[in-house]
C-alpha cells in the first residue's frame, strides 16, 4: 500500500485554498453597470507526484441583466453579439449556481476549506463576479471575496511578460489569437499557464519552506502572544 506524500496534495500547496481558473467576457470595464456576457471556470487537481493541472471545465453565455450597460467598443473587440438567439445564453444566476455547485464539489474532494480565483487580471474578472453575486443576492458563495492569485503579476516574475497571449508562448502554451477573448478559450489558456507557473517553481525546489523556517515563524509567533 502506497501512501501520497502530504506535500504533494493540494490542499496543502496553497493554505487550504482551492485554486479556480475564472475568465468572464464583458460589455465594458465598469463591473456595477456593465453586462456579464461569458463566464468560464476551469477547476485544477494534483497528481500524486504534486504535479498541478487543468481537470473540469464549464462555460457559460449569459444574458445581460436588466438595465445594463453595452459598450459598443467592448461587444467589437469580443466579436460577442448579446441578442443572438444561438448563443443559448443563461441568466447570471443560474449560471453562477452552476460553476459554485461544481467548485464546491471539487473543491471538498481535495479536503479544501474555501476557493480562491485564478485569473489573468485578477481584479477585473473577480470585480465583475462579485457584481453579479450581490445582484443575484447568492449568499453561500464558495470563493474568498477578495484574495486573488493574479497570472499577469506571477507571468511578470516567472516569465518576463504580462499579456497573456505572451505569456503563453513564452511558457510554451500554444495560444491562438483567433480563439482570443472566448471566455473558454482564454480561461483553459490562463489554467494551464498557471499551472506551468506552479509547476516550474515546484521543479526548481522552490515552493517547500525549509522546517527550520516554519519553527522559527511559530517561536517568533509565540514570543509576540
Amino acid at each position: 500500500m502506497t501512501t501520497t506524500n502530504p506535500e504533494n496534495l493540494l490542499v496543502n500547496r496553497f493554505r487550504g485554498y482551492f485554486p479556480v481558473v475564472i475568465d468572464i467576457e464583458t460589455a465594458g470595464f465598469n463591473a456595477q453597470t456593465d453586462a456579464v456576457l461569458e463566464i468560464a471556470a476551469v477547476m485544477l487537481e494534483m497528481d500524486a507526484d504534486g504535479w498541478l493541472k487543468p481537470a473540469q471545465s464549464l462555460q457559460f453565455n449569459i444574458e445581460p441583466f436588466e438595465g445594463a450597460n453595452l459598450e459598443p467598443a467592448a461587444l467589437e473587440f469580443n466579436g460577442i453579439d448579446p441578442h443572438n438567439p444561438l448563443r443559448g445564453a443563461v441568466s447570471e444566476k443560474e449560471a453562477l449556481h452552476e460553476i459554485f455547485k461544481a467548485v464546491r464539489k471539487a473543491q471538498k474532494k481535495a479536503g479544501c476549506h474555501r476557493s480562491i480565483v485564478v485569473a489573468h487580471n485578477a481584479a477585473f474578472d473577480n470585480g465583475f463576479l462579485n457584481a453579479a453575486i450581490s445582484r443575484c443576492g447568492i449568499k453561500r458563495v464558495p470563493f474568498h471575496p477578495f484574495a486573488t492569485f493574479d497570472t499577469a503579476s506571477l507571468s511578470g516574475l516567472a516569465l518576463g511578460q504580462t499579456v497573456l497571449a505572451k505569456a503563453c508562448r513564452t511558457a510554451g502554451v500554444e495560444f491562438d489569437n483567433k480563439q482570443a477573448h472566448s471566455a473558454l478559450y482564454d480561461t483553459e489558456r490562463t489554467a494551464e499557464l498557471f499551472c506551468h507557473i506552479v509547476n516550474k517553481w515546484k521543479s526548481l525546489g522552490g515552493w517547500q519552506v525549509p522546517e527550520e523556517n516554519i519553527k522559527q515563524a511559530e517561536r517568533t509567533d509565540s514570543n509576540q502572544e
